[in-house]
């Protein structure tokens, strides 16, 4: 995974909304629909929605730059600041109190010494660590192996909000190096599990589970309310006044709706069943009307203005006090 500040192509120093900014351009412009003889273009929007989760996020940003997460937002292995080397090999022990409280350290003559070291190793491995010597040369007694089970493992997986509302098969690659094609069932919710039985780590007795935890990545267009989608609806001016048939783009395709006459912004009009699957009825889309002016100035349009304003003006915030 390369570095999320790549990915997006902003500088470190960018700010919240210069990442927006460049998340939805290259959104727009990777993203699947708009790709489908791309193959590769779902693995670079993947990519992209997993760079932006990380610098979207102010507390992530901030651990990713700290160097606690990697570029997948995964924990790093910070170590332990208790043990520093020493000149000859081995470590020295300060603070490792702290570390195993209780008693479970103790020092001897010639140094560091553990005792109770086999209740702290037995309560870390549940109970099992195969028999095997310790680096510090302590045998655990392993009477109850037989009770020992795998672990489960929890592998992080971000999809687009396209395959949470038609599904899919996404590959994901497991702690133990394994890739594994994972089923994404139709109306996944943000946050949700996918359990895999046998697929996390080995033990004695089974192996684990991996549970697979999906995150729903930000879509350039579409905000999610429940079951239900939110569009922002850009119409001109001419056609809020006059009316018109627009193009209204869903995650099934685009479909055509009226816009009557005199639609004012913030107006909002619903398509039914045009949002997320949900059991019994599929949510729908809510598209907000947005008016846009020219980008360039016109001056027809401003003198029309003018005398608008003279011969009726009229006030939309009396209300407002």
């Amino acid at each position: 995974m390369r570095d999320p500040y790549e990915v997006l192509g902003v500088p470190r120093s960018a700010d919240a909304a210069a990442i927006k900014s460049a998340f939805r351009r290259l959104a727009k412009k990777l993203h699947p629909d708009a790709n489908k003889s791309d193959p590769k273009t779902a693995q670079r929007f993947g990519e992209l929605n997993t760079a932006y989760e990380i610098l979207g996020d102010e507390g992530k940003r901030k651990a990713f730059d700290r160097g606690e997460i990697d570029a997948e937002g995964k924990q790093r292995f910070q170590g332990f600041e208790g043990f520093r080397s020493q000149p000859g090999g081995g470590f020295r022990s300060e603070g490792f109190e702290s570390i195993f409280p209780g008693g479970s350290f103790r020092r001897t003559a010639g140094g560091a010494g553990f005792g109770g070291i086999e209740d702290i190793l037995k309560g870390m491995f549940g109970g099992a660590a195969g028999g095997r010597r310790t680096g510090f040369d302590t045998h655990v007694d392993t009477d109850d192996l037989g009770a020992a089970q795998g672990r489960d493992v929890t592998v992080p997986l971000t999809i687009s909000l396209a395959e949470a509302a038609k599904g899919g098969t996404r590959r994901v690659r497991l702690p133990s190096g394994k890739d594994i094609d994972v089923k994404i069932p139709v109306g996944l919710a943000d946050g949700q599990q996918i359990r895999l039985k046998g697929q996390g780590l080995p033990g004695p007795g089974a192996v684990g589970d991996a549970l697979i935890t999906v995150t729903i990545a930000p879509h350039p267009l579409f905000t999610r309310d429940g079951n239900h989608l939110r569009l922002e609806l850009p119409v001109t001016l001419y056609e809020a006044v006059l009316g018109a048939k627009v193009r209204v783009p869903t995650l099934d395709g685009a479909v055509e709706l009226a816009i009557p006459a005199g639609t004012s912004s913030g107006r909002t009009f619903r398509l039914k069943g045009k949002g997320l699957p949900a059991k019994g009825a599929a949510g729908d889309l809510l598209a907000s009307v947005r008016i846009v002016l020219p980008d360039d100035k016109d001056d027809a349009l401003s003198e029309l203005m003018k005398k608008w304003r003279e011969r009726k003006p009229y006030d939309p915030r009396k209300d407002l006090g």
